[in-house]
This record gives structure tokens, sequence and C-alpha cells, in this order.
């Protein structure tokens, strides 16, 4: 592990080549004797173990950065760096089809009446800004079909091939663990061969597979309220009320980062307008710039995109 700051000036505290999950990660911090109150903390309440399989990707930005993807009719790296970087969309479905997904694998004998007396629980546990509508970069979302950016950056970077994936890194901040999936041209293979390949390994943090990343988070909540109860006699799972809430903990997420050079992944500026949705300011934004409220937003999507009727909407439900 070794530490590097970002453009904003945030240090980070990185593991290159590997996704590490948080036990491996606090031994890893431990070993340069790593200062962080939340990551080492014991008295975390139990958290379900679901698996999210995501289909799209999230772009967040500010006013400028929306008028240069406008402009630019697409995304590219405005700085120095040569990779283009989204997050996992998970939203209200893909926490539900979680939900129902752990239960089908934990209990597949349930009876009917079993699966009817189940209560909803998985959304009391994910509350960590990885799931929260808000955002914590800017004003401007915009929500793509993970395959459309594939075979965007399939036709222009990849001549037409699949784009590889690797396990780029594991960066670890003051409560956030990001886990960075790498994509890349198969004509850069030499370049970025000591990164291992994503691979289908039902143990890993993140993978990929039929037009989705599945997503095996550790910790859903930030902020830890609720307690995981797991009633096998019942086949039942609940969410009870923790004896010590309001446990602060790390929380985790995955983001993607495309590798662009100084080039242009485009989009056609319809199809920009058509997937952008309006963002209000999330819990502890890492953007120092002023974020727009809905008004100031409308007005400014509307002088980009003059000759479009849709009104803005904002970020909600994913389809």
């Amino acid at each position: 592990m070794y530490t590097r700051y970002n453009r904003r000036g945030y240090p980070e505290n990185v593991v290159d080549s590997q996704h590490l999950k948080l036990d491996d990660l606090k031994e890893e911090a431990l070993e340069i004797r790593l200062t962080n109150q939340y990551l080492y903390k014991e008295n975390i309440p139990a958290s379900p173990r679901p698996e999210f399989h995501v289909s799209h990707l999230k772009h967040d930005t500010n006013r400028d950065g929306l008028r240069g993807i406008k402009t630019d009719e697409g995304f590219r790296n405005p700085v120095r760096g040569s990779l283009l970087w989204w997050s996992l969309a998970v939203g209200p479905d893909e926490i539900a089809s979680a939900e129902r997904r752990l239960l089908e694998t934990t209990f597949p004998d349930r009876t009917e009446e079993q699966v009817q007396k189940q209560q909803s629980f998985l959304e009391k546990f994910t509350t960590s800004p990885a799931f929260e509508q808000t955002s914590r970069l800017g004003s401007y979302r915009l929500t793509f079909p993970l395959e459309e950016v594939l075979k965007a950056y399939s036709e222009q970077f990849c001549s037409g091939a699949q784009p590889v994936m690797r396990v780029y890194e594991t960066v670890l901040y003051k409560k956030e663990v990001m886990y960075v999936v790498l994509v890349h041209s198969p004509a850069n293979q030499e370049r970025f061969s000591k990164y291992p390949l994503l691979t289908d390994d039902p143990n890993s943090v993140c993978t990929y597979r039929d037009g989705c990343f599945i997503w095996r988070p550790e910790a859903m909540s930030e902020t830890h309220t609720y307690k995981f109860v797991l009633r096998q006699d019942a086949m039942q799972m609940e969410a009870a009320e923790a004896e010590h809430p309001q446990q602060f903990y790390v929380w985790d997420n995955v983001a993607v980062a495309l590798h662009v050079d100084k080039q242009v992944l485009n989009f056609d500026a319809d199809g920009l307008r058509e997937n952008l949705t309006f963002c209000s300011l999330g819990r502890a934004p890492i953007n120092r710039d002023p974020f727009d409220d809905f008004t100031q937003a409308e007005e400014f999507v509307k002088g980009l995109w003059p000759d479009c009727s849709s009104p803005l909407q904002k970020a909600s439900k994913l389809n």
C-alpha cells in the first residue's frame, strides 16, 4: 500500500492490481501503520451479503463538465490523465432483485407461505452514498446502459473487438473503499499486463458476466443502524435495530475506468440529453464547485440543448 494525492488534493491509500476485501485491506493498512478510525472498527453489526447485478453506469459532473461533454459529444478525461471514470448505478430495482436472489440462494426450499411472510429488509442496509440518488460530484448525472458504453468503446477504441477488463486497484479514503475495474483495448495488452484479468470468480468483490457487473459489497451502510438477523428455522431474513446504533464504518463501491488516453468516447448529442438527469447535493461532496438547484439546472440544460422539448428529470429509479 502506498499513498498518493488525487487532483482534488485528497489523499488516497492504494493497493495496485488487487481488489482487497476488508480484512485483507486492514492488514495492508496496519503494515504501513495507517491511521484510520473507521476501517479498524470491530463493533459493526452483522450485515447481509447480497450480490448486485448492475447493468447501468453513471457519470456525475458539474456545469463545466457537462458543457464539455456537450461540446465534445462524449466523454474524455478533462485533465492530464488517460482514464475516463464511471460508477456502478445501483437503484431500487437492483436492490430488490439482489434481495430476492439472496433469499432464493439461502433458502431454496421455502414454502409459498414462507415467501409471503418475508418482509423487505435489504433497503435498510443499502444506505451508503453508493446507493443514493444524490451526487457528491455535481448536479448532473449521465446514466447509460453498460452494454451501450461497452459497445461504443469497442467500436471506437477496439476496432470492434471485445474490450479487456482487469483488476486495477483498491483505493482507501477516510471512510470510503473504492474498487477499480480497468477497461482497455486489446491493443494495449502489454501495457496493462501487470493487472490481473477480471475473472468470473465467485469469491471476488466484482466481476463481469452476461452484460452486467456483479458486485459483492461488504460495507453497504456507512452508518449502521440495523443488524442482520438470519432466522434459519423460519427461513426468514430480517433487519433488527442494532444494540448500539449509529456505528460509523467505511463504505465500499466500484468504479469503472475506461482507458481513452486523450480521445473522446463519443455519443450523439440526443443520446446524451436523453440520459441526463439532475442530482441534488449529497453527503460529503468531494467537488468544491457549487451545486446548482433544480431551477438553475433546468435553465442551464435548456441553454445547452435549446431544441429539446423534454423536461429535465430528477435522478430517480433506474429502468
